[in-house]
């Protein structure tokens, strides 16, 4: 496995974790996030990278914020744990099987990002948390979260970064259509 951070394509899930319409309201700048966040999606079904979602107690949180503009057929998984990566319904799921990288977005940064992440870590997957598409209620609590994501072992990128990390070369139809999302 390499260190340099360089996502396995093939290998690679994106996960969106818990954006809940009931939780989004609170959210720190909640309308940038929702802006990277789809940014990110739609980045990487244009890299044809499998969209994985979960909602946390969605019977109390509410489903997913209509903000966030998902891939058709996208798979949801309710979950309890906080983890993702404690659910065994996603964990045997195909969308996650073969999976060598996992790249994360989401809420909040410092409970459901930070515990997946770090389960994610300890089961041997490489980790990318996407900076500008993570957020808690509370900055201080996002800042916190990604230094003790670093401190860990994961990568901690941004929307573009993550996205041309992955890409690797220009002057193909990939190229150009990420080009136009992120301007």
């Amino acid at each position: 496995m390499s260190h340099t951070g360089i996502p396995n394509r093939k290998g690679t899930r994106l996960m969106v974790i818990d954006l809940q319409g009931r939780l989004m309201p609170v959210i720190h700048e909640k309308e940038r996030l929702k802006k990277s966040v789809n940014t990110l999606i739609k980045g990487m079904e244009i890299l044809r990278v499998p969209t994985l979602v979960t909602e946390q107690y969605p019977k109390g949180i509410g489903h997913t914020d209509a903000g966030i503009e998902l891939p058709e057929n996208t798979k949801v998984f309710e979950k309890m744990c906080f983890s993702c990566m404690k659910d065994d319904h996603l964990l045997i799921s195909e969308e996650i099987m073969g999976a060598t990288d996992l790249v994360l977005c989401g809420v909040e940064a410092h409970v459901c990002v930070l515990q997946t992440a770090l389960d994610a870590v300890e089961k041997g997957l490489r980790v990318h948390v996407v900076a500008d598409a993570v957020s808690s209620r509370f900055e201080h609590n996002k800042i916190l979260a990604l230094e003790r994501l670093c401190q860990s072992g994961v990568f901690i990128v941004s929307v573009e970064m993550i996205l041309f990390q992955m890409m690797r070369e220009s002057g193909n139809d990939e190229f150009r259509a990420i080009s136009k999302l992120i301007k």
